[in-house]
């Protein structure tokens, strides 16, 4: 039986008993009572789920690039493989122990830890970051304080997956509280994104509160998109989705593909512009949204989907294995995939002191505070969860009237912008300045700032537009306090524009490096006044 089936059942019996029970879970009219044991059971299967999501998914990560993993692309799964990449390759589980610094925030501080607080444990962090995080990072380090460290006029990734991967831990702080994970996800998201970047971690949010309290996944999704603003793209994609899976439910290859040629060609970040890269988060959002609809609640095909739909291989399937994890709790996962957990879960993540079994406890904890805090109830053996009402957020809209025209290879990779990689061209070293000129009304410089020697140094560089001078910036060549794009600047007038970039403190000790322009343009449609 498909999962969800059982439960309308169980719902239609509700309508004439006035309440019902599954799983220890029991409803009324205004609340939800949950038992403790059943509680934490969904926090252990959410958190164990998404780090065997991460680990399935990683080979593959950003390898298959707005294309599907083929299908005889083998992924390896077996007794030691969960211990082999904990301990070999600790770095994978960015997008957890990023979900652990925010946790341990809260923990110190509360549940009222603020905005600023919570960026500033991220910001000084040992980790590296990439994209919005370490746009954010550079960002408040330099005093440019959340929201405004992730609003897209500064911060070029901001429409980014970022936030969205790193949304988990807020859904199970707020077990079936819908708006109080949305509150949450209000002082965590904004400090790193805007617009769809930062729907789709209230979107994966929502999702992980919804499925304490019930198993149908359909409900879920579209409870839980029901909070993002209609008229926003996110909202439209995973829309989409949703139809296709109405219109073919048995192939997920079906959706895919009009998901992949209706909507891959959206990022606006720089370095996904005109390229088969996309980190956006709606596409990826999209691509959670496909393992969890296609699975139908079955935990191995539901992360082989996610994962094989490719761009973000790992986080994508660690999102959709931890919404179903909470929705079977951990005695509810297949013990094939279980298999090997226990060797890691007393091992602290990198970067943490923070191991599974610790993160189990916290978000326990939190998550009963959170209740409590609500209005609800907590004794020895059950929790009392009050009913909250799904409320839409804001309407926010990254880079509007910002559309792609140009992709301008730099280095001495590829003249051709769909091959234009930052990751693999050989970049352009600048000596003294570098001047470009272009027409739109937008503009990102990407590259970055090295280190000849052994000792670190700080690049002083100023950005002139039109001749004006409009910013001087500290470009750190150390890799942590990196900014991620050089220059950029958005919203300008439609029309023909000159930059120059000069380098005030030109030195051998480092290296200036430009990888690619990307070019921005008011659509015509806008521009002529339609």
């Amino acid at each position: 039986m498909p999962i969800g089936e059982g439960m309308k059942r169980i719902l239609l019996s509700a309508i004439i008993c006035g309440v019902m029970s599954l799983a220890g879970i029991a409803w009324t009219q205004d609340s939800v009572e949950i038992s403790r044991e059943t509680l934490q059971d969904k926090i252990r299967g959410a958190w164990a789920a998404q780090t065997i999501g991460v680990t399935y998914g990683f080979p593959v990560e950003f390898k298959f690039n707005s294309v599907r993993v083929p299908d005889d692309h083998e992924l390896p799964w077996h007794e030691d493989y969960l211990f082999e990449m904990f301990t070999q390759n600790p770095n994978i589980y960015d997008d957890i122990y990023m979900d652990l610094s925010f946790v341990q925030v809260f923990e110190d501080e509360g549940l009222d830890a603020s905005a600023e607080s919570l960026a500033s444990s991220f910001a000084n962090a040992g980790y590296a970051l990439w994209f919005a995080n370490q746009v954010a990072r550079y960002n408040v380090l330099n005093g440019l304080l959340p929201p405004e460290s992730g609003h897209w006029i500064n911060n070029p990734a901001a429409d980014d997956i970022d936030f969205q991967i790193e949304a988990d831990f807020i859904g199970l702080m707020a077990p079936g509280l819908p708006s109080t994970a949305v509150e949450v996800s209000d002082r965590v998201g904004h400090i790193m994104n805007y617009g769809d970047g930062w729907y789709g971690g209230v979107f994966i949010a929502v999702m992980y509160s919804l499925a304490f309290t019930t198993d149908d996944i359909e409900e879920i999704v579209e409870q839980a998109i029901s909070v993002i603003p209609e008229k926003s793209d996110f909202h439209q994609i995973i829309s989409d989705v949703i139809a296709l899976h109405e219109q073919n439910p048995d192939d997920w290859k079906f959706a895919w593909e009009g998901i992949n040629k209706k909507w891959s060609s959206s990022d606006l970040g720089p370095i996904g512009l005109l390229a088969p890269f996309n980190i956006d988060a709606k596409i990826n959002a999209a691509w959670v949204v496909l393992g969890l609809l296609y699975g139908d609640g079955d935990f191995a095909r539901t992360i082989d989907i996610a994962t094989r739909a490719g761009d973000d291989a790992d986080c994508n399937p660690a999102s959709a294995a931890g919404i179903l994890g909470t929705i079977y709790g951990y005695q509810g996962i297949p013990d094939y995939w279980k298999q090997g957990l226990s060797k890691i879960e007393n091992l602290d993540f990198a970067h943490t002191t923070i191991s599974l079994n610790k993160a189990y406890d916290l978000s326990y904890r939190h998550a009963l505070q959170s209740i409590e805090r609500a209005g609800g109830s907590v004794d020895e053996t059950r929790v009392s969860i009050p009913s909250q009402k799904l409320v839409v957020v804001p309407f926010e809209e990254s880079f509007p009237f910002h559309q792609p025209k140009e992709k301008r290879c730099v280095g001495s990779g590829s003249d051709d912008p769909q091959n234009c990689n930052p990751f693999q061209s050989k970049p352009l070293k600048v000596d003294g300045s570098y001047a470009f000129e272009f027409e739109g009304n937008g503009f990102a410089v990407i590259g970055a700032v090295a280190a000849t020697g052994k000792q670190q140094q700080v690049v002083e560089a100023q950005l002139y537009v039109d001749g004006k001078l409009v910013e001087e910036a500290l470009l750190p060549t150390n890799y942590i306090k990196r900014r991620f794009y050089l220059f950029w600047r958005y919203a300008l007038e439609q029309g023909d524009h000159s930059v120059e970039i000069k380098i005030a403190n030109p030195s051998d000790e480092a290296d200036f490096l430009i990888n690619s322009l990307a070019i921005y343009e008011r659509p015509a449609k806008v521009r002529d006044g339609k």
